[in-house]
């Protein structure tokens, strides 16, 4: 607002210890800084001019705490996602191999390495894509909590979920095939007697 039109010059004392001023330009801020100082020094030589910057510059300054809490927790949910892919990749490849001993008598009874690959796939699949809805509508609800530290994406941001499906997804697939391959491929007998 223009310095005549202060709201707080009619109270007694002093109400702030600096004034701001704000130039429009259509040219390189930078450039008119010392033309700026000239006008200011021409008013009052004595005056002290401080914290010249864009505005840029300005609205960079005060989003940094919010930018700062957003690497952290960016770096806390790459962390997080890191030991989920981890864990599905542990809990799926125990489970298959827990079951190498049915793999070894369905082997024995005729079936396919094909069809042993389906049958694991098949159940890890699902068990995944049952984990993910359940964490899909979990995060729904959470995002709530979030929503006042985004900027720039909504809470409910579609790509983000998306990519993380299909990175669980990802894991699941890779986490069951190997163990799966594995399985399918041991000799019967073998298979048979395992514990």
């Amino acid at each position: 607002m223009p310095y005549q039109q202060d709201l707080y010059s009619f109270l007694p004392y002093p109400q702030q210890p600096f004034v701001s001023l704000v130039v429009r330009t259509a040219a390189d801020p930078a450039s008119l800084v010392t033309a700026i100082q000239a006008r200011i020094w021409a008013v009052d030589k004595d005056q002290p001019i401080l914290h010249i910057q864009t505005m840029e510059h300005a609205l960079s300054q005060s989003l940094a705490n919010r930018r700062i809490y957003l690497s952290l927790l960016s770096s806390f949910a790459t962390i997080a996602l890191l030991i989920a892919a981890a864990g599905i990749y542990g809990l799926i490849s125990y489970s298959v191999a827990r079951r190498t001993q049915e793999m070894g008598i369905r082997v024995a009874l005729g079936a396919t390495v094909w069809q042993i690959l389906a049958l694991v796939l098949r159940n890890g699949m699902l068990l995944t894509v049952i984990g993910i809805v359940i964490g899909i509508a979990g995060s729904l609800e959470l995002t709530k909590l979030l929503s006042g530290l985004l900027y720039g994406i909504t809470a409910t941001d579609p790509s983000t979920f998306f990519g993380t499906a299909l990175l669980f997804l990802g894991v699941a697939l890779v986490a069951t095939y190997i163990p799966a391959r594995r399985a399918a491929s041991i000799d019967p007998t073998v298979a048979i007697r395992y514990e």
